[in-house]
């Protein structure tokens, strides 16, 4: 079944009107009807199973049939601290961990960040990353499109840190405490407390690794060191398999 996300502000008490890109599709790309069913939601606190009403030149208008609940939303909400990787991979890593269950991106510049920054290609680039967002979100079935940041510098990461109740720096390096002896513990003891929310960064280094300044740097701005496995994994695969064993200890995807 389709969804679509829409601004709250077309989400009606009995009809929902649907414009831009998202109409075309429904109109030129399923070539959809009326009397057609798909979901539709406002990405905050609404969603609902439409019927396709009206269709007019660049807008179309849906009937609410039912309301559905909210529930496709991991109780823990895990955001992606990523350097920025060279080429398309940060689209990639939006994609993938949008459908896993990411509830933000945060790209961010460190020392060995091979790409070039440049602000005034930012608001295009953050264009094309939250189309890519809200079309895996559609796809995932998401309750919620997740939110992407500007990209920050290395000292605002460290000050952003204080806001998560738990951040995990994946280091290549680290021999001794590995993403489950950090993640395993801290889950058990929200569960006991009835704290199964929680907000988490897991921050991702760019293709050369982190530099050993920031590694001293960033644990003691108060993240975990860990790592992931005695394999070295590639920039964009990082982020999406702490995020998995991160929600699959969380009970997300059948853990504890």
């Amino acid at each position: 079944m389709q969804k679509y996300f829409v601004a709250p502000e077309q989400f009606g008490e009995q009809y929902i009107e649907i414009t831009g890109q998202d109409a075309h599709h429904i109109t030129k790309v399923m070539r959809q009807k009326p009397g057609d069913a798909f979901i539709v939601s406002d990405g905050v606190s609404r969603e609902a199973w439409v019927q396709l009403d009206v269709i007019e030149d660049k807008a179309v208008r849906a009937i609410i049939v039912e309301h559905r609940t909210l529930d496709r939303e991991p109780a823990m909400q895990v955001a992606i601290a990523q350097s920025l990787p060279k080429g398309d991979k940060m689209e990639l890593i939006i994609q993938k961990c949008t459908e896993i269950g990411a509830v933000a991106f945060v790209p961010f510049v460190s020392e060995r960040t091979v790409v070039q920054y440049d602000a005034k290609k930012e608001a295009k680039r953050m264009e094309r990353w939250g189309k890519i967002a809200k079309e895996a979100a559609e796809q995932s079935h998401r309750n919620l499109v997740p939110s992407i940041e500007r990209a920050l510098s290395w000292k605002e990461l460290l000050q952003s840190i204080e806001a998560y109740d738990l951040a995990l720096f994946c280091y290549e390096n680290e021999q001794g405490t590995e993403l489950r002896d950090v993640a395993r513990p801290f889950v058990e003891r929200r569960l006991a407390d009835n704290q199964r929310a929680a907000r988490v960064l897991i921050i991702v280094g760019p293709e050369g690794g982190f530099a050993s300044r920031e590694v001293e740097e960033i644990m003691q701005a108060g993240a975990k060191c860990v790592g992931l496995g005695r394999r070295i994994l590639r920039a964009e695969t990082a982020g999406m398999l702490a995020l998995g064993c991160l929600l699959y200890e969380s009970g997300e995807m059948g853990g504890i």
